[in-house]
């Protein structure tokens, strides 16, 4: 879905028939406080969002939605783009910036990527979840060991550092393994890192 924010109703409206007839459905809104009022369905989407607008920019929405934790992925579009927007927008995170007269294609395509970002976003949002969810179900112990087995350390050291035997230090490492579904130690490290796991055994909050 293409959620696009524009005060001018004839551009709106030509996005609106350019997006739906590839069969991309849309929400448009006249103001960026209608978007943020509206009720978003839970799919992959963008949002396509004029840099000048009234009130709000749209380059000063664009960091609103981020304090928001709103992060939808943004294609600009401006008639009077310049180089200091366009790389404030993209540092920020824009996928494209386009200045009008755009073409049909280009802005196809922008709207293409972006959604493809979110879906990418949210695919890792879900994944994140579970290993979250996985990571619940480890005694305090076994999230210590994994921490540390994790960093690199030998079971060895690992022992040494929680004042455990190293037999304690493997049989923990096992069951850690195997909650978190880790068929390596290499795959254990690559979701130790996903989740920030630290030092501690905490995750952060």
């Amino acid at each position: 879905m293409v959620h696009i924010i524009d005060d001018d109703a004839s551009l709106r409206s030509a996005l609106d028939s350019l997006f739906r007839s590839v069969g991309i459905a849309t929400r448009l809104y006249g103001a960026t406080q209608d978007f943020l009022s509206a009720e978003r369905p839970d799919c992959p989407a963008c949002l396509v969002l004029d840099v000048r607008l009234p009130g709000k920019s749209g380059l000063d929405f664009q960091s609103q939605l981020l304090e928001l934790n709103i992060p939808i992925p943004v294609v600009f579009m401006t008639g009077y783009g310049d180089i200091s927007m366009s790389v404030r927008s993209m540092k920020a995170g824009a996928v494209d910036f386009l200045t009008k007269p755009f073409r049909d294609q280009d802005m196809l395509d922008a709207v293409a990527a972006a959604i493809d970002k979110d879906r990418l976003q949210r695919q890792q949002h879900r994944d994140t979840a579970q290993l979250r969810d996985r990571f619940s179900s480890l005694s305090p112990r076994e999230r210590q060991v994994m921490a540390q087995v994790t960093a690199g350390k030998m079971n060895k050291q690992a022992a040494a550092t929680l004042g455990l035997s190293e037999i304690t230090v493997k049989i923990h490492r096992g069951h850690a393994m195997q909650k978190m579904h880790a068929r390596s130690l290499a795959e254990l490290v690559k979701m130790a890192s996903a989740l920030h796991l630290q030092p501690d055994g905490s995750l952060p909050t």
